[in-house]
């Protein structure tokens, strides 16, 4: 990577630097819109004592619960288990810590770390489980309790398409929790469809800026449908 390219040719460039127990961003929701290269690259390395942050743990044998086979995952911050049997088992044998959090503020938790805002007040979760131990206060009448954000040593998203400055545009609903994510890495890799060149991008399309990407990867994307429905 010089100056301003932000292309690297290599997974292992991809995610230099990465170590164990560090905590890691990751975008996509279900198998739409998951870094796959850069998930199997942290598989590849077998880093362990991880903390993943995502809206799920993907499937037993693709996207995130790949990570999950060699036990290289310590904590999970997500807002569902979803379709993953192995991640559900290592929950209920006591094998990993998972933190279930409300889909809308894991997403403001997300952005806000990103913005630079230690904290904020949500009324999502007060009266529940989510609550306990948390700060609650009263905003005209109605009682909100504090949720603090979330920032990583690395995020990982996947995008549609990318500039050689790292400024990134992402596809429908593969965009979800991307942008978010993308905000709050100390170390932003962004695994992509298609690289252009700077200018080829239209300055009112692209979605996230290059100032929060520190590495562009082209990748090759399986795909996959979590569960295929198909007409009779």
């Amino acid at each position: 990577m010089a100056g301003f390219d932000k292309v690297v040719s290599s997974y292992e460039a991809a995610m230099e630097g990465l170590k164990d127990g560090d905590t890691i961003i990751a975008g996509g929701f279900g198998l739409c819109g998951i870094p796959e290269g850069l998930i199997k690259q942290i598989k590849k390395m077998n880093t362990k004592e991880l903390t993943v942050v995502s809206n799920n743990c993907g499937v037993d044998d693709f996207g995130l619960g790949i990570l999950l086979q060699d036990k290289q995952i310590k904590k999970v911050i997500a807002s569902y288990v979803g379709e993953n049997a192995l991640f559900e088992q290592q929950l209920l044998n006591g094998e990993i810590d998972v933190e279930l959090t409300p889909q809308g503020t894991l997403a403001e938790k997300m952005r806000a770390g990103g913005a630079g805002i230690p904290a904020f007040y949500t009324a999502t979760g007060y009266g529940t489980p989510v609550a306990e131990g948390k700060d609650v206060k009263e905003f005209d009448g109605r009682p909100y309790i504090l949720e603090e954000s979330i920032t990583g040593e690395f995020a990982i998203v996947k995008a549609w398409k990318a500039d050689r400055y790292g400024n990134l545009v992402f596809r429908h609903t593969a965009m979800n929790f991307n942008p978010m994510a993308a905000t709050a890495g100390k170390i932003t890799v962004a695994e992509v469809e298609e690289i252009v060149e700077p200018g080829e991008l239209e300055p009112s399309q692209i979605h996230t800026p290059g100032i929060y990407v520190n590495r562009v990867i082209k990748g090759n994307f399986e795909k996959r449908i979590e569960r295929v429905t198909t007409r009779d």
